[in-house]
């Protein structure tokens, strides 16, 4: 029996994605409107939010490919983190300025030491040695160090007592329109890497993996749709956060570090370890290492700034010490692993293993 003509465009791990996502959000809307216990709303809700994000990130993909492939790199990387910065709005509402710090630092770690060792590690096991173009990693890597520059100045001026500790919240939107400053400065050179033409390996896919474009008002839809459930979604998330967690004996910043961060991201993490299963470096880390690039540089500030208007809390960019550190550690060893333009295995375990020791040091706070 054929599909609906809405349907026919997509291929089935697409169809699958689709009904995971509404069937998901079902549930989670049916446990938060009855008697549900907080962990298992929280928990319905994460589910949900992650495969929504699919679907989001599926919809910019296919509108994306109306205005070329660096226009479409931009606007993937742009609102690729729409989820994430609906549950930063909707936890700054709460008052969970901790699992929002928590949660931004923690979407970096997760996608720059988790993600990318499980893709060199998937890469390397599979494929030898990688080597790739290392001009795009290196700038991406020099930007989340200004990133961690930006945590860090503002930090040390309080924790050192000087003048500026007074001005912590001047100081911080001052911190935040400069890094929205780089994020634009650095725009035009993305596009133009972006619309290089690609490798003749990169543009190979595998036959199950062509599809037909969805049509543009199809793709529309589905991404308006998807949105707004992605906010409903985000709102129930963070309102069973607080009550869940304490039932789990789970601290606020371990939470937001690993729990918040990787439910918002879940679905960016799969697409680097694929583009390394299929032996395209470049592609995997573009893809791990962009997007914890457009937290530092635009989700990070932007929720800076909106927190005058939306939080009972301001957010600043003054973080806790640990934080900080172990954002600066995981940068410097970023830098050292990808500035010879090559990949192995061990490297990859060595950057899964930093990751855990700085989850297991938020353990208890």
């Amino acid at each position: 029996m054929d599909r609906p003509a809405v349907l026919r465009s997509l291929t089935r791990p697409q169809l699958v994605t689709l009904v995971a996502a509404l069937a998901t959000t079902v549930i989670a809307a049916l446990a938060e409107f009855t008697s549900s216990s907080e962990v298992a709303r929280f928990v319905l809700a994460g589910l949900a939010l992650a495969a929504l994000a699919a679907v989001v990130g599926q919809s910019i993909e296919q509108v994306g490919e109306r205005l070329g492939p660096g226009a479409t790199g931009l606007l993937q990387s742009t609102l690729g983190n729409l989820p994430e910065l609906l549950v930063g709005i909707f936890a700054l509402r709460a008052g969970l300025t901790t699992v929002v710090q928590a949660a931004l630092v923690g979407s970096v770690l997760g996608n720059a030491l988790l993600v990318l060792g499980c893709a060199f590690v998937a890469g390397g096991l599979r494929h030898g040695a990688q080597r790739f173009d290392p001009e795009e990693p290196r700038l991406n890597a020099t930007l989340l160090l200004l990133a961690v520059g930006a945590l860090l100045v503002p930090t040390l001026a309080h924790k050192l007592n000087t003048p500026a500790a007074a001005h912590a919240g001047a100081l911080s939107n001052a911190c935040a329109v400069v890094l929205l400053a780089v994020y634009a400065a650095s725009i035009p050179f993305y596009l133009r890497r972006s619309d290089r033409p690609a490798p003749a390996h990169a543009l190979e896919e595998a036959p199950e993996e062509s599809a037909a474009a969805w049509p543009l008002s199809q793709a529309v839809v589905i991404l308006a749709l998807s949105s707004l459930a992605a906010g409903w979604v985000s709102d129930w998330f963070v309102g069973a956060l607080e009550p869940a967690t304490h039932s789990l004996g789970l601290s606020q910043t371990f939470t937001g570090l690993v729990v918040v961060a990787i439910a918002s991201n879940a679905v960016e993490h799969a697409v680097g370890i694929r583009f390394a299963l299929r032996a395209k470096p470049e592609f995997a880390l573009s893809t791990t290492l962009n997007s914890p690039l457009q937290v530092a540089l635009l989700l990070t500030p932007a929720l800076v700034l909106l927190s005058n208007v939306v939080g009972p809390h301001r957010l600043t960019l003054v973080f806790p010490a640990l934080l900080v550190t172990a954002l600066g550690v995981a940068a410097i060893v970023v830098v050292v692993v990808i500035y010879d333009g090559e990949y192995t295995w061990i490297e990859g375990v060595a950057l899964i293993g930093l990751y855990a020791i700085i989850a297991a040091s938020f353990w208890w706070g």
